[in-house]
């Protein structure tokens, strides 16, 4: 069974049966009149309601603006500064991450997500934390959370994960043929039967 056609898409359940590009998705709300701006899963509900509601604009929460008027980007940053809701993650809060842990810092994911969720807490605090972060690299069993809409990313580790001996070419394989099958809700997730495919 094929990916039908955009235009033959009739409602959002049909249209969430299928794996669509974030690019595509950006095309399809450009022609439908629907806002472009946002997340993947943003975009797909958007069109959804928009395939459910005779093409109306679903309506969005207003996100909250920061209040801070600290500047992240010139200020001159210490141990002892406090983590505002306006954090910025630039060069400059590098610079000062890479004068207290060195060359070796790394702004990953995890620790920007713990940053911006303590509003508050010193840099000294965040220093500490990037480090306890960091051990869990040590523990075999540790992966890192990969996000609900980097599929690929979680389909080729648990295609790994099953099939030793295989390969990441392996898995881009697999992975192309399955994003062409409807799925029950837009997600493309690994089992041991795609290998039949």
């Amino acid at each position: 069974m094929k990916r039908p056609a955009f235009e033959d898409v009739k409602t959002g359940e049909e249209f969430n049966r299928w794996y669509w590009l974030k690019g595509e998705m950006v095309e399809i709300c450009k022609h439908s009149n629907l806002p472009t701006h946002g997340r993947k899963f943003d975009l797909r509900d958007r069109i959804m309601y928009a395939l459910d509601n005779n093409g109306a604009v679903k309506e969005e929460p207003r996100e909250k603006k920061a209040t801070s008027k600290f500047n992240w980007a010139k200020a001159e940053l210490t141990p002892q500064t406090l983590i505002t809701d306006n954090i910025s993650f630039g060069p400059n809060f590098r610079k000062f991450m890479k004068s207290q842990i060195g060359n070796k810092f790394s702004c990953h994911s995890d620790f920007m997500d713990w940053v911006k969720a303590n509003e508050g807490k010193t840099l000294k605090y965040a220093v500490e934390k990037w480090y306890v972060l960091e051990a869990r690299k040590d523990d075999p069993k540790f992966s890192r959370e990969i996000a609900d809409n980097n599929m690929f990313n979680q389909y080729t580790r648990d295609f790994l994960n099953d099939n030793a001996g295989k390969t990441l070419k392996d898995a881009k394989r697999y992975w192309q043929l399955k994003k062409q099958l409807p799925t029950k809700d837009g997600f493309v997730r690994y089992e041991r039967t795609d290998l039949a495919l």
